[in-house]
């Protein structure tokens, strides 16, 4: 459908819509790899040719905002008024159209090797893995998908930035169940995450303080193997359960690291791309440094192993085109590094920093911001 509206120049719409509306427009729109702005724009146009339009309960509503060419909004409000309805009832059948219109292609079949496996890891602190993992969990969780999330760094910020407490040091933890030393099952640790159209589909498997530990105990185990199979060992009970398992890595090239590379690595019988790694960076040089560091890991790993690991692609946080040519030129050198490609580049915004303030997770404080559209982005593409 071509929109006589130039798609660039769009304005901010708010509505209040039934809970179920609002996450069955999520779901449809990751199952199709079409934003949600888009397909609200779709249903607006055709509804306002429709000749029936059917009625959509919307009791008990609450925010939802998206945006609609500049034009179409104010047409929409003039349809609705000509037609005597109010205005949340006007989005309501036009969503309620777009779904009935696109329905939800057929179920994939399953897949062979468990949970699509994708680690966030970058060698440099303060690049965003954790903000980015959690986004891009709670956009995956948010469309449906059953989804794990693992905080595998030991300094835990992933943990207290969600409200959660970390593991003390002489309880059970993922760390423990690595190195064989906890009793009970690895399940009975994940919480569940509340609140955002994401409940009932996002759970955290915390971190734990003796996760400091963790490097040196694989470094002196005589078990073989072990330091790159122990992650995957641990979770491998885990893996019916989910369609995704998301791990934000520890910033460090140690052993750690290699059991989280070793796990995203592409299994027999999995299509390529379906796990693999996302690298957040920043648009400066000391992460394209601390990239080349990770990337010559991946390949001692590759080789060492004999497996193939898949690099998903970059996503540049916090990027801020006021810094000017320092950041604009090394957003350019990210893009034309081609493959792995570019998945989003999130701004520099306070959506993130408040959410970690108040600890909730992004989609929950901001869930319309620009910097929780960039996360179903990144969710889009690598589910793609």
């Amino acid at each position: 459908m071509t929109a006589p509206y130039d798609p660039i120049d769009r304005e901010k719409v708010v509505a209040k819509l039934p809970a179920e509306l609002r996450k069955e427009l999520k779901v449809r729109a990751a199952e199709l790899g079409k934003d949600i702005q888009d397909a609200v724009t779709e249903g607006v146009e055709a509804w306002r040719k429709a000749k029936d339009r059917s009625v959509v309960d919307t009791a008990g509503g609450t925010s939802f905002a998206t945006y609609l060419p500049a034009g179409l909004y104010g047409k929409l409000k003039q349809d609705c008024k000509t037609r005597n309805i109010s205005y949340n009832q006007g989005i309501a059948q036009s969503i309620r159209w777009w779904l009935d219109n696109n329905p939800s292609p057929r179920p994939k079949p399953a897949r062979v090797t468990g949970a699509r496996r994708i680690i966030f890891g970058n060698q440099k602190g303060g690049v965003g893995k954790t903000s980015v993992s959690a986004g891009v969990a709670q956009a995956l969780a948010e469309s449906g998908n059953r989804t794990l999330l693992i905080d595998f760094d030991p300094q835990g910020h992933l943990t207290k930035q969600l409200g959660y407490p970390m593991f003390d040091i002489d309880e059970a933890s993922l760390a423990k169940h690595m190195l064989r030393e906890a009793k009970g099952e690895l399940s009975e640790l994940l919480v569940p995450i509340k609140g955002g159209d994401f409940e009932e589909h996002l759970w955290l498997l915390p971190a734990c303080k003796d996760a400091f530990l963790l490097d040196a105990k694989l470094a002196t185990t005589k078990a073989v193997r072990i330091k790159e199979t122990a992650l995957e060992k641990a979770l491998e009970p885990l893996e019916q359960e989910f369609d995704y398992i998301i791990v934000d890595c520890p910033p460090s090239l140690g052993y750690s690291m290699d059991t989280a590379l070793y796990y995203c690595r592409t299994r027999d019988g999995e299509e390529p791309s379906t796990s693999g790694i996302v690298v957040p960076v920043l648009a400066e040089d000391s992460s394209a440094d601390a990239y080349d560091m990770l990337y010559d890991q991946i390949q001692d790993l590759v080789e060492d192993m004999d497996v193939k690991i898949d690099l998903l692609g970059f996503v540049v946080n916090m990027y801020d085109s006021r810094k000017g040519f320092v950041a604009t030129s090394s957003l350019d050198e990210w893009h034309n590094i081609g493959e792995p490609p570019v998945l989003a580049v999130v701004p520099e915004l306070k959506d993130q920093r408040e959410a970690v303030r108040v600890k909730k997770p992004l989609l929950v404080h901001a869930p319309y911001g620009d910097q929780a559209d960039v996360m179903r982005t990144v969710a889009r593409r690598i589910s793609a």
